[in-house]
């Protein structure tokens, strides 16, 4: 059996359709959703909906992002906190809130924050950040020990993460595995691509694999249409989808 597992797809509709191309090219048979769908993205709503048609299209599972948490309630306490930190980030937010029809506020407020799954004798997490938090990160080259901590109170044999764009994977000492899955629609790395994980597993004696794969797609395209939001800031979003030095736009 092998499994999809997606997160972070920001609105970016362009970015989503290839990398759905690319999961049934892959004969994954089930796709699970770490959150973050529609916010500072090209295309929210549009975005939004495909997830609808995939919850009732497909064998689709998804957990509630940090994001989502934020989109479902708006307030202007939360936009005043965002913009002390980045007033692009604090504008796409108040534009989104603004898009958002009251039941697309209500589904993205009674989405899980995490979820558990067992398959084969095999128990998986889905979280968003990590299981402690739905903003935790879970970077790349942190110790051993650092993961350790955070997933101390969980029992699970694979934990898949998402929230810092940046895919990476760690096998514990407890010999638990945790994968960050990366993100479909705002990738922080040198290369514009998206980034998805896909779970193999052996039925016959519960063994897996876990790879990342990259999924190109028409990055231009959909950098365009971020800035033609014009919302304050989004040129710089539009940019960070062609190259993303940083975590957050400047």
């Amino acid at each position: 059996m092998k499994i999809a597992i997606i997160s972070d797809i920001h609105g970016n509709l362009d970015a989503l359709s290839e990398v759905l191309k690319d999961i049934k090219q892959e004969n994954c048979t089930k796709i699970f959703c770490l959150g973050d769908i529609v916010m500072a993205g090209p295309e929210p709503i549009e975005t939004l909906n495909k997830i609808h048609d995939l919850m009732k299209s497909q064998d689709f599972y998804i957990i509630q992002g940090n994001t989502d948490k934020m989109l479902s309630v708006f307030s202007f306490d939360t936009y005043n906190k965002i913009l002390n930190t980045n007033y692009v980030m604090a504008s796409a937010y108040l534009a989104d809130s603004k898009l958002l029809s009251e039941a697309d506020k209500e589904f993205l407020k009674t989405l899980p924050e995490n979820k558990e799954i067992e398959l084969f004798g095999i128990k998986i997490l889905l979280v968003h950040g990590s299981p402690r938090k739905n903003d935790e990160n879970i970077f790349p080259d942190m110790k051993i020990e650092e993961i350790e901590e955070i997933i101390k109170e969980t029992n699970a044999d694979i934990i898949f993460c998402g929230h810092t764009h940046k895919p990476c994977g760690y096998q514990t000492n407890t010999e638990q595995t945790v994968v960050n899955v990366g993100s479909i629609g705002r990738p922080f790395s040198v290369t514009p691509d998206s980034c998805y994980a896909i779970l193999d597993i052996n039925e016959q004696d519960s063994s897996f694999n876990i790879k990342h794969k990259y999924v190109k797609y028409d990055v231009k395209k959909a950098s365009k249409k971020i800035e033609e939001r014009n919302f304050e800031g989004a040129d710089k979003l539009a940019k960070m989808l062609l190259k993303a030095t940083s975590r957050y736009p400047e």
